[in-house]
């Protein structure tokens, strides 16, 4: 290898944090050539992890350094949310949370690449691609070990969990979530609320919000959200709740947790 890939080589590396996934797409932008590439590969600078995708030879990366190229270098929306995001957030350290998985959210059109699917991470990805809310609000910035990446704040990954309800998640255990989540912002919560298009997230949320009886709950200007007209049948055998027009389960409306 020449000089002057060693050199760009090196400024490379030692310009990015390490644990992270380079696209090879993204590199090309940068004056990396699909040539240089391939000579980084076979020098055993790199090693790919599939096609338009490579780590630094010998690095463990987790799917969180995938998640950052994502997001910094192919410009996605893709991000952490539900449990997983209030876990890095550290507001699930009370629930018995499975490290086997992590749930990601994307935009309507946002897809994960094959790479990113097929590549074992050590743990599962379940993905869902939506847009009952807009890919860019209720996101936060993390800092990690090396890195920075975008997951939802807690309100976002609360409504996430809410939106995977009841089939994904037990709504017992969203409302103990919620019940942890008593310092919210009341400005960012309405903002989610009116732009959320999914009425039984925002149903469940308020009812929730408000039998969590949670100070910020008070703030929430609730007759200027679309809660939507008709009753919802949550889930079975459950009991119909007047005010939110909802069937939740019978422990939940009893406080028999």
């Amino acid at each position: 290898m020449s000089t002057d890939s060693k050199l760009k080589i090196n400024q490379l590396l030692s310009s990015h944090p390490s644990g992270i996934v380079y696209l090879s797409s993204w590199l090309v932008t940068q004056g990396y050539s699909l040539d240089l590439q391939k000579r980084y590969r076979k020098s055993d600078w790199f090693t790919s992890i599939g096609t338009g995708a490579m780590i630094r030879s010998g690095e463990d990366v987790g799917y969180e350094g995938a998640i950052y190229a994502l997001q910094k270098q192919a410009g996605l929306l893709i991000h952490p949310g539900g449990k997983t995001a209030l876990a890095l957030l550290g507001k699930s350290h009370y629930l018995e949370l499975s490290q086997k998985r992590a749930t990601l959210f994307g935009g309507k059109a946002e897809r994960l690449p094959a790479w990113c699917v097929r590549y074992d991470w050590g743990i599962k990805l379940d993905y869902h691609s939506s847009s009952f809310l807009p890919s860019d609000i209720g996101l936060t910035e993390i800092e990690l070990k090396t890195f920075s990446i975008k997951v939802s704040n807690a309100a976002r990954a609360l409504m996430e969990c809410l939106y995977l309800a009841p089939k994904k998640q037990t709504l017992l255990e969203c409302y103990q979530l919620m019940e942890g989540l008593n310092n919210l912002r009341p400005d960012l919560i309405q903002n989610l609320l009116e732009n959320c298009s999914s009425i039984k997230v925002k149903r469940l949320f308020l009812y929730m919000a408000e039998k969590a009886n949670h100070s910020w709950f008070q703030h929430i200007k609730t007759e200027i959200i679309d809660l939507g007209s008709g009753k919802r049948s949550i889930v079975e055998d459950g009991i119909y709740n007047r005010k939110y027009k909802i069937t939740v389960p019978k422990e939940l409306e009893n406080g028999e947790l």
